[in-house]
């Protein structure tokens, strides 16, 4: 007995001592090896056969440390708060462009913004900058030529541009102008009174953007029930999410609490004012890009009962990060907690504390995800996303997609129909039509167009491993087939693909003429998820039996 009384004791002394000897193993590893890295980077600038740039290889460093955590700790210094800045603001000073270099040299406007300095001087998507003031840009990266182009408002900068159809280049003087990017791309009445606001981000000035647009829906357009599209929202400022949430449930409701290693840390978040309506009816548009802050909204307003989701199943990103300040002007941002939303559920889908042995994220798998109820008692559950009352899947996206994309063919081809035709129909109008698409399909083949096929790749692995096997040896024939069926053909794999090839045409045209605002407008035709939430806002009966508690669905 005397002995079982020593163990205990023993076990419970140990015990004790276990968190107060961690912290102190964990305060000496860290400054050793910060002796050992100070050590290191002297030894090597000192002697290492070549001249070393300290400040490129201590950031290589930095990075390769922090992308073992995972993807959104990160690190900025003092000439990238910029950077920074724009991700809480949507604020920054330059042309009001996106510029992206092409694989076999060069960088071009893909897209000027709607009244910024761009737009405004004429530029247009496939123009290329050559030089920027006294600069000459033709071999410098997108990164390179984007920190040139950005500085502060009010300064000017001139532009050699090269235009597709140009026979020499010109030079353009522009003027910096503080460029804020609205987080409300667009609004507006869809059928039946019902009101449509499209959100891009979360911002700080996103809240406001958001209660304007629906005051005015309100007042000036009468709608009776309301969609809020997320789709291809990557989040934000966490505050920001909670003001949206907080416009329509009542004053004090929790939206989401973060929980963090350090409990003076952890936080919850209520709705800090008197809600703009309570009542009408919601509906929720999200895919696979909504995340975090665009995951806090839906989910929430799904927990607490207040609006029927749409689409495809979120992304599944249930970290909060904050900034932490660090010498000489820079800055960490870095995962400080996770987020739980109103059923008490965190919606994160990767595992980034116990990866593979090679490295990689798995996935939380459905089977180990657990069950919550929102406040009317519908189960749902954690980890994975959000997923959507009515699920509507999207189309797979085929590589011939992306290299019509990366391979620049839509925008020279947007080009150039763009430079036959000065004058297009609305964007709620305006189709691709099928004449249009065969003078695609010829284009491509004018280009002589090609594209990697993941599954003839795959099929070549595969035959090179069954030659190796001896299985060959005997009949090839199969193997011949599957190859003569995979070479790709232009004629099969664009008519195959025909709407999806259509609609990026569409995409690519309307940012020429109606900017960011039009692309989205005639994306909304025929769209699958859109026209299912307008059914559910239409149909009283199925609204309300979707948010009602199970017991009392018929």
């Amino acid at each position: 007995m005397k002995k079982v009384v020593i163990f205990m004791s023993m076990c419970w002394l140990m015990g004790s001592m276990t968190p107060i000897q961690s912290q102190t193993d964990n305060r000496f590893e860290v400054s050793k090896n910060l002796d050992i890295f100070n050590a290191l980077v002297k030894e090597v600038e000192m002697f290492y056969v070549d001249s070393v740039d300290v400040e490129k290889t201590v950031r290589r460093g930095i990075d390769a440390m922090l992308g073992g955590l995972d993807p959104y700790t990160e690190y900025y210094p003092e000439q990238d708060m910029d950077e920074l800045k724009f991700m809480t603001t949507g604020e920054y000073g330059g042309i009001g462009s996106y510029i992206r270099g092409r694989k076999e040299g060069g960088v071009y406007i893909v897209e000027p913004f709607e009244g910024m300095p761009a737009a405004e001087a004429g530029l247009k998507a496939g123009d290329r900058i050559l030089a920027v003031d006294t600069v000459d840009v033709t071999k410098k990266s997108s990164d390179e030529v984007s920190s040139l182009l950005k500085g502060v408002p009010n300064t000017k900068l001139r532009l050699k541009i090269q235009g597709p159809f140009d026979k020499k280049p010109r030079e353009v003087e522009l003027v910096r102008r503080q460029i804020l990017e609205n987080q409300v791309t667009y609004y507006g009445v869809r059928v039946d009174s019902i009101g449509y606001i499209y959100l891009k981000g979360f911002t700080d000035k996103s809240a406001q953007e958001v209660k304007s647009a629906f005051e005015d829906l309100k007042k000036n357009h009468h709608i009776r029930s309301l969609v809020l599209d997320l789709r291809n929202n990557g989040g934000g400022l966490l505050e920001s999410a909670t003001q949206i949430v907080g416009m329509f449930v009542p004053k004090g409701s929790e939206v989401v609490s973060t929980k963090s290693k350090q409990n003076q840390w952890d936080r919850t978040y209520r709705t800090p004012v008197e809600p703009l309506d309570t009542t009408i009816p919601m509906a929720v548009l999200i895919n696979g890009a909504s995340a975090s802050a665009a995951e806090i909204v839906s989910g929430s307003l799904q927990d607490l009962d207040r609006a029927v989701l749409v689409g495809q199943r979120s992304f599944g990103k249930g970290l909060v990060q904050s900034t932490r300040n660090l010498p000489y002007n820079s800055t960490l941002k870095v995962t400080m907690s996770k987020y739980y939303i109103p059923s008490g559920r965190c919606i994160q889908q990767l595992d980034y504390t116990h990866r593979r042995a090679d490295g990689s994220v798995g996935a939380i798998p459905d089977s180990l995800t657990s069950v919550f109820y929102t406040a009317n008692g519908r189960p749902v559950r954690d980890g994975g996303g959000i997923t959507p009352d009515f699920r509507i899947e999207a189309p797979e996206t085929p590589t011939l997609m992306f290299y019509l994309v990366t391979d620049f063919l839509v925008t020279d081809f947007a080009a150039q129909w763009a430079h036959e035709h000065k004058k297009i129909a609305p964007p709620e109008e305006f189709v691709v039509s099928d004449e249009d698409f065969e003078a695609f399909k010829a284009y491509a083949k004018e280009k002589n167009f090609t594209y990697d096929r993941q599954s003839e790749r795959l099929l070549g692995e595969l035959k090179e491993v069954a030659e190796m096997e001896g299985f060959l040896k005997s009949d090839s024939t199969l193997f011949d087939a599957l190859e003569a069926k995979l070479k790709p053909d232009i004629d099969r794999d664009f008519d195959q693909n025909k709407e999806q090839i259509k609609k990026l045409i569409a995409s690519e045209l309307m940012k020429r003429y109606y900017y960011q605002r039009g692309e989205l407008i005639n994306s909304l035709q025929n769209d699958p998820v859109l026209d299912k939430a307008l059914e559910v806002l239409t149909d009283e009966a199925l609204y309300r039996k979707t948010l009602s508690t199970p017991e009392e669905q018929p």
